[in-house]
């Protein structure tokens, strides 16, 4: 079920908040641990056991820790806890990419599992896996309600695409929220802020990038268009989507970390990776690249940090080898920008090779093995012997022009400073511009308009 779907918008939402709000504050987390595991089995039936399954090991192995008085027993419980979590995503998201790689290797014949990705698993698991750290490390107490942890693992806002949340950061919500009108204000506003971002802008920027696939004409113009419809497509799908759960959140009474702060206005790579899908960032920094001794150790081990670090990256992302170079992509630049001086460059310099090198990174992304990331970036600099331009990519050009024109403002912190320029006016308005944006968003989807969401993937 998508959060930009009519049955959610219209039906299952609606239904939830209604019960939500009127049942006693004690049994509100049950009742959202019951509503999760629904809207889960609605796209995945098969994997709600598996679900379950890990809310049960993973509130064991937090009780086993946290009540454990040896650091032996402790460290064990812990490795425990982080073995089943990789063993997870080993099983069902790597286990047939190691197997083909190894048959072409050894030209064995091992036959594949063929397990369908459980959605949002690599979400779900960081999670999991974070919780049995941070009890470890004495950051949090164990929690000891399993209803209270299931809701925490389960919570349908975060639950498919995030953003990742960390127990401490929502364990006192999970004990003592309230229900104020002013977070269901808020979180209304920016859920369909979200909404608009995914419905409006990168369903049909998806749509662009999907008839590129399927031209007769290529030419190198139709190429760059693809690049850039794609940078902004991904980047108002998940920005919206990440949205879309934090307004949620926040209707419910959580706080999720933000995701994204307007990456395209970076002026080096690092600045770009504190601004692009920020809770993962932090994740492999306070939970990888830290332990690992971070920069804190000689040259060779940080070089192994930062590669080790950007190389789970890609591979979180998928198990392909256009994922792998993707992230080892960043990890050359990030070395590239602690040993070389650009920082000295312009200011117009350093924001153009960042919006040029993460405009390949998703030309490389977005391609479904490295053969074809290599003729899409080939087609972008005229070396596959076709045209510079071709009658197709100029009417799409122009068919898109106004729609990837405001995908580049909204990209920018431009409207967002001029709404606050509007002082009480914007608050006025509010309601009347949500009203009006959830119309469109509606209009645009009873049309049965293109709609998928990228990040189910992952």
């Amino acid at each position: 079920m998508l959060f930009s779907g009519i049955p959610f918008l219209y039906y299952f939402l609606p239904g939830v908040l209604i019960v939500y709000f009127l049942m006693p504050n004690k049994l509100k987390n049950g009742f959202l641990l019951l509503v999760s595991l629904l809207f889960y089995a609605w796209g995945e039936p098969r994997y709600v056991l598996l679900m379950a399954a890990a809310i049960v090991l993973f509130y064991s192995y937090g009780l086993a820790i946290g009540h454990s008085k040896k650091p032996l027993a402790r460290k064990l419980w812990l490795t425990a806890a982080v073995l089943t979590g990789v063993a997870l995503l080993g099983v069902f998201k790597y286990a047939d990419f190691a197997l083909e790689n190894w048959n072409r290797l050894t030209g064995m014949g091992i036959p594949l599992l063929r397990l369908a990705l459980p959605i949002g698993i690599s979400f779900y698991t960081f999670q999991c896996i974070s919780y049995a750290v941070d009890v470890y490390r004495g950051e949090v107490e164990a929690q000891r309600n399993i209803v209270h942890f299931g809701a925490y693992v389960a919570l349908f806002p975060q639950l498919i695409a995030g953003p990742i949340v960390r127990y401490v950061d929502v364990a006192r919500d999970l004990e003592h929220r309230q229900s104020r009108w002013e977070d269901f204000a808020q979180g209304l506003a920016l859920f369909l802020v979200g909404l608009g971002k995914k419905v409006l802008l990168a369903n049909p920027l998806g749509e662009l990038t999907s008839l590129f696939r399927q031209t007769q004409e290529p030419s190198v113009l139709y190429y760059w268009l693809y690049a850039v419809a794609f940078m902004l497509h991904i980047y108002f799908d998940f920005a919206g989507y990440s949205e879309m759960a934090i307004g949620l959140g926040r209707i419910f009474g959580f706080r999720f970390p933000r995701n994204f702060d307007y990456p395209y206005i970076s002026r080096s790579i690092t600045e770009f990776w504190r601004r692009w899908h920020m809770t993962l960032g932090g994740w492999f920094r306070d939970y990888v690249y830290i332990p690992l001794g971070g920069n804190r150790v000689g040259k060779i081990k940080w070089l192994r940090n930062i590669l080790a670090v950007w190389l789970l990256t890609g591979l979180w992302h998928g198990a392909a080898w256009n994922f792998v170079v993707w992230g080892l992509l960043f990890a050359v630049c990030l070395l590239a920008e602690k040993w070389l001086p650009l920082q000295k460059l312009p200011v117009a310099l350093r924001h153009g090779y960042v919006l040029l090198i993460v405009l390949i990174s998703f030309v490389i992304f977005n391609a479904p093995g490295m053969a074809q990331a290599g003729e899409d970036i080939a087609g972008m600099f005229g070396f596959l012997g076709i045209p510079l331009v071709s009658t197709q990519a100029v009417y799409y050009l122009r068919s898109y022009g106004v729609l990837l024109l405001a995908g580049i403002i909204g990209a920018t912190p431009l409207m967002k400073k001029l709404w606050l320029r509007c002082g009480e006016a914007a608050e006025i308005l509010q309601p009347v511009g949500a009203l009006i944006l959830l119309l469109l968003c509606t209009a645009y989807l009873v049309d049965g308009s293109f709609n998928p969401f990228l990040y189910f993937r992952f």
